[in-house]
């Protein structure tokens, strides 16, 4: 069974940060921008079916910007299906960790787990981050 990855937001951010993972990660194959919203025809509902429905032989693993924004919520009526996992929060430290681990793991859950709590490390307010090192050197 493939894994596919779904990369989902409002406004080109999707696009945009496929490109930059792409540029830092290499092949990005299995890994799918969907800008929601950019024409204001879009139908979000009929979107979101065509990606469940192609890839129902597939695990997906769908990551969205924004947790209870009209993206995520679309797609959390498809949380029960089985292979389906999704994430909200989109940010290039979890999917550059992701990427690099996705291929050698049989179990996703543990995987997203895993990288989502390393990935809460990478935000940082530099400004106190710095104060903190430049106390420790100066002990």
């Amino acid at each position: 069974m493939e894994t596919r990855i779904i990369l989902a937001s409002h406004g080109k951010f999707a696009s945009g940060i496929l490109s930059s993972l792409k540029l830092l990660y290499g092949n990005t194959d299995s890994v799918t921008a969907m800008d929601c919203y950019i024409d204001p025809k879009y139908d979000l509902q009929k979107n979101v079916k065509k990606v469940i429905d192609e890839n129902s032989n597939n695990r997906l693993l769908v990551i969205t910007d924004i947790f209870g924004g009209s993206v995520n919520n679309e797609f959390l009526k498809y949380i029960k299906k089985p292979n389906f996992y999704l994430v909200s929060g989109l940010n290039l430290p979890f999917l550059l960790e992701l990427m690099t681990q996705i291929t050698g793991s049989s179990d996703l859950e543990s995987l997203i787990k895993q990288v989502l709590d390393n990935s809460k490390k990478s935000i940082q307010f530099c400004n106190e981050s710095i104060k903190k090192i430049n106390k420790e050197e100066d002990f």
